[in-house]
C-alpha cells in the first residue's frame, strides 16, 4: 500500500529547511475567504466500482472545450459498499482515470472507467512497460497537461518498484521518472500510449530530485504575455523543496532544450536547480491569479493537517512567505490518519476562485478501510476572492 508521494522518497521525519527564507513579493493584497466546496466532496463518496484515490490532477483534453476534463488517480480502491459497510473482495490499482465533461460536479456528465486484462481482472489504466525497466515496476501519477500544438495529452509518471526486503515501514524504492504521452484522439484505453523515460531525476546520499510536481501551462496564464514556456515544477527532499524547469511548448519532448533555475539562471544541467521555496509537498500547483500574482497551493511540510499558499511575481519565484488557508484537522478522525498533496484545480475552478483539494490516508490503512470505506477519498476547499 503506497503512502504516495508526500513523502514518497524518503520517509517520514521532514528536516528542518535549509535554504534562506524566501523573499516577500511586492504585489496587490489580496482579499479571500477559504470555504468547504462541499458538492466536490460529494462527487467522489461513491459505493461501487471506483470509491477511493489519490494523487488527484485534472488536465483538460480538448482545446476546443475546456471543460472536457481526464481527473487521473494513483492508488485506487475499487469494491462495493452495501449500507456503509465494504464488501469482502476490495482490491487496489495503481492508477485510473476519470472523465468529466463540464465542470460543474453536480450536473456534469462524469464516469469511472476501470480497465481489464484478459482475464477480466481490473488493472491500472497505465502500466509500466518503459524498455529496459524492471518487470514489477508500477507508475504513481505526476501532474499533465494537454500539449498546446500537438494536443497530445502528456503525464508525468514516477517508476516505483516494492521492496519488501527493506527494514522500516514503507517497502518500496522510486527508481525514476517518466512521461505517459496519449496521443491526440486517443481513447480510453489508451493501447497506444506512449511511454518516455524522464532523465532528470537523482537520488544523491538521500537528497532525492524529481520533477512532475506541478505544471504551470500557457494556457492558465490569465493577464500576462505569453513566454511561450512551459513550467515544470520539480521537489528536492527532504526539504520539500520547490525547483524550476522550463521548456519552449514545441520543444517538450526534447529533453536537452530543458532549463533549470539555478541562482537566477537557466542551467541545462538540473542537479544545479536551487529552490525557490521550501516546506512544500511532492504534489503541488502554480496558479497565475487575476492580479497577476502567482499562487503556489502545497500541504505545509508534506503532511501537516495545514494547507498553505506561496506568491510570486512570476513562474519562477521567488515565491513568498507561507500563508496558511486551511486547517485539516477535522478529516483526521483517527490518530493514524493523515492529510497530504494539497493543490489547486485552475481548470477546474469557477471565476475568482481556485478549487483546492487535499488527500486523506491512514498509517493503518488496511487495518481501517473496513470501518471507514470512504476514507481514501480527495477532500476539496474553495479559495474565493473578493
Amino acid at each position: 500500500m503506497r503512502i504516495h508521494a508526500m513523502f514518497f522518497l524518503f520517509g517520514l521525519v521532514v528536516a528542518s529547511s535549509s535554504c534562506e527564507a524566501p523573499q516577500k513579493v511586492s504585489s496587490p493584497s489580496l482579499k479571500y475567504h477559504v470555504e468547504i466546496a462541499e458538492d466536490w466532496n460529494q462527487l467522489f463518496i461513491r459505493n461501487q466500482g471506483w470509491f477511493g484515490g489519490d494523487g488527484i490532477f485534472a488536465i483538460p483534453i480538448s482545446l476546443e472545450d475546456s471543460t472536457k476534463q481526464l481527473i487521473i488517480f494513483s492508488d485506487t480502491m475499487l469494491g462495493l459498499i452495501k449500507e456503509g459497510v465494504l464488501q469482502k473482495g476490495y482490491h487496489m490499482v495503481n492508477n485510473s482515470v476519470v472523465y468529466l465533461d463540464g465542470n460543474n460536479p453536480v450536473d456534469s456528465d462524469k464516469s469511472f472507467p476501470i480497465p481489464v486484462d484478459s482475464m477480466g481482472k481490473d488493472r491500472s489504466i497505465f502500466p509500466a512497460k518503459l524498455e529496459g525497466g524492471e518487470e514489477s515496476e508500477y507508475f504513481w501519477l505526476g501532474d499533465g497537461l494537454l500539449h498546446p500544438i500537438s494536443q497530445d495529452v502528456h503525464i508525468f509518471a514516477y517508476r516505483v518498484a516494492d521492496r519488501p526486503e527493506l527494514t522500516g515501514q514503507f517497502k518500496f524504492e522510486v527508481l525514476g521518472g517518466a512521461i505517459i504521452t496519449l496521443p491526440a484522439g486517443s481513447t480510453f484505453p489508451y493501447n497506444d500510449q506512449i511511454q518516455t523515460r524522464l532523465p532528470f531525476f537523482e537520488n544523491n546520499d538521500g537528497w532525492i530530485t524529481s520533477f512532475g510536481a506541478g505544471i504551470l501551462e500557457r494556457g492558465d496564464l490569465i493577464n500576462q504575455t505569453d513566454d511561450g514556456y512551459i513550467y515544470v515544477y520539480g521537489i528536492r527532499d527532504p526539504n520539500k523543496q520547490v525547483l524550476v524547469a522550463r521548456v519552449k511548448a514545441e520543444d517538450f519532448l526534447v529533453f536537452d532544450q530543458w532549463r533549470f533555475l539555478s541562482n537566477d539562471q537557466w542551467v541545462a544541467d538540473f542537479t544545479q536547480s536551487t529552490a525557490v521555496a521550501d516546506s512544500t509537498s511532492n504534489e503541488l500547483s502554480v496558479s497565475q491569479l487575476s492580479n497577476g500574482q502567482y499562487a503556489m497551493i502545497f500541504q505545509v511540510q508534506g503532511i501537516y493537517p495545514k494547507v498553505a499558499m506561496r506568491l510570486a511575481d512570476s513562474p519562477s519565484g521567488p515565491f513568498g512567505n507561507m500563508i496558511e488557508l486551511w486547517d485539516c484537522s477535522d478529516a483526521l478522525e483517527e490518530p493514524e490518519f493523515f492529510t497530504y498533496n494539497a493543490k489547486a484545480h485552475p481548470t477546474l475552478s469557477g471565476p475568482n476562485e481556485l478549487l483546492i483539494s487535499y488527500n486523506v490516508n491512514s498509517f493503518a490503512f488496511w487495518n481501517q478501510i473496513e470501518k471507514y470505506p470512504h476514507l481514501y477519498r480527495p477532500r476539496f476547499i474553495k479559495l474565493v476572492f473578493e
